[in-house]
């Protein structure tokens, strides 16, 4: 039976995380069934110049992967009834990434208002391992408590805080995105080699553990 983990994309600004997130589970092997929100799809055209529509997702999400699909399923953000909204699909988890606010407040209580939020909170009831990645700073008193409620619920709040030891002070925007994914796919289970694991001594590179 196709087991697959859900990608949820929703509207916050970092559309390269989920792109790394979707790599990084596609090389691994594993099936990927994929939900971009409306608010996304704005953020990724401003972000990359991609679209992605429902009646072209093939060639739209191929071309802004940049590469084969392998088992990636899409359904369309505003179909309800997809397999995710129910507790009976099998699906591995979930992760939401980028989380914006709305997401995870919508998420938090249970709000449904499309596919990725119905999804999650499926994820959660069904006690799946449930990734999200919020990423806008700083943070009001009310989206923390978002965070909290998705916290309690089971979920991984986990921010898209980049490490600097694996690359160095000098990392690219590429490395740092990778290292947020790398935490994703360990949060998920799912084994990668995104980044260079802390190993229990300094970077050799320089007296101070830099380039």
């Amino acid at each position: 039976m196709r087991t697959p983990w859900i990608v949820g994309v929703s509207g916050a600004s970092g559309t390269p995380y989920a792109k790394a997130v979707l790599s990084g589970l596609l090389d691994a092997g594993e099936a990927v069934d994929l939900v971009v929100s409306k608010a996304a799809r704005l953020t990724l055209l401003d972000e990359t110049g991609a679209t992605v529509r429902d009646a072209h997702w093939k060639d739209d999400v191929a071309a802004w992967l940049g590469r084969d699909l392998g088992d990636l399923a899409y359904w369309p953000a505003g179909d309800l009834a997809a397999g995710p909204s129910s507790g009976s699909y099998p699906a591995k988890g979930m992760a939401v990434v980028p989380a914006s606010t709305a997401a995870c407040a919508g998420i938090a209580i249970g709000l449904s208002k499309d596919l990725l939020q119905r999804a999650a909170e499926v994820n959660l009831k069904e006690r799946r391992r449930t990734v999200v990645v919020p990423r806008e700073t700083p943070v009001t008193r009310s989206h923390l408590e978002h965070l909290i409620a998705l916290h309690d619920a089971g979920a991984v709040v986990l921010p898209a805080s980049p490490g600097f030891y694996g690359s160095g002070a000098q990392a690219t925007a590429a490395q740092l995105v990778d290292f947020v994914a790398g935490k994703v796919l360990d949060a998920l289970g799912v084994p990668h080699r995104l980044f260079k694991r802390w190993a229990g001594e300094l970077n050799q590179r320089s007296p101070l553990g830099g380039p």
